[in-house]
């Protein structure tokens, strides 16, 4: 998504099955029997995953993903196989670290949004949406411990789509973000206030949209739902 102006934001981001998916691979990995985490990455970067209920301004630095790229319509076939694929490949190096002494949980999923062209993105058919998902990794895991699995994994699981993961390392940098709490079709309202505080503020949009997904909405009232939004901005 072209963000060049507040008008091109926040209607092509609110959907369901984002974490609806990322419950039932989560659900599907722990009854696997994948044991308890020791390193908790979100209580680690607290300030990463957390935010208030207005808008406030943030510095990120860098930090190790994994991350897979797709476009079409969320919750659909191809987006649902690239979830699982990362989440499989995910436990896969979770488990090598445990057995190397520095076992960790799996943090909470994240996903970029964008689409092409200039039109408002109410307009844009959700076929034509575009987003990369992602999962922070410990700084102990490396490019190098990445691939020393990945194929492993793929063959494991029959999933060559894991062989199309990548390990980056990349720093929002500056960055508006705020917590939104209720259901998913209500965050143009919050992101409103976003805008409202970048315009405000004098700053511009210099990035993706960005949402961590913080709760479970297989075990979560639509009302208490908490999404983090944020932008990065100069």
């Amino acid at each position: 998504m072209k963000i060049n102006s507040p008008s091109n934001v926040g209607y092509a981001v609110a959907t369901i099955v984002v974490a609806a998916g990322y419950t039932f691979i989560g659900s599907l990995f722990f009854e696997e029997g994948v044991g308890m985490s020791k390193f908790d990455l979100v209580k680690e970067y607290r300030s990463y995953y957390t935010s208030e209920r207005v808008p406030e301004i943030m510095e990120f630095g860098i930090a190790n993903y994994l991350s897979i790229e797709g476009k079409g319509e969320p919750g659909g076939k191809v987006f649902i196989q690239k979830l699982k694929a990362l989440y499989s490949l995910a436990y896969g190096i979770k488990r090598l670290c445990k057995e190397q002494g520095n076992d960790f949980g799996v943090p909470k999923l994240e996903g970029l949004w964008w689409f092409d062209g200039e039109r408002p993105a109410f307009e844009v058919p959700r076929s034509e949406w575009c987003w990369k998902l992602l999962i922070r990794m410990p700084e102990f895991v490396t490019g190098e411990l990445m691939l020393s699995v990945q194929s492993e994994v793929a063959s494991k699981k029959k999933n060559d789509l894991i062989r199309e993961i990548a390990f980056k390392q990349f720093a929002e940098g500056k960055c508006i973000q705020i917590m939104h709490e209720g259901p998913y079709a209500n965050e143009s309202e919050t992101i409103e206030k976003l805008m409202n505080f970048m315009v405000d503020n004098d700053l511009s949009v210099n990035g993706l949209h960005h949402e961590i997904y913080l709760s479970d909405p297989g075990k979560t009232e639509p009302s208490k739902m908490k999404t983090l939004i944020r932008y990065p901005v100069i």
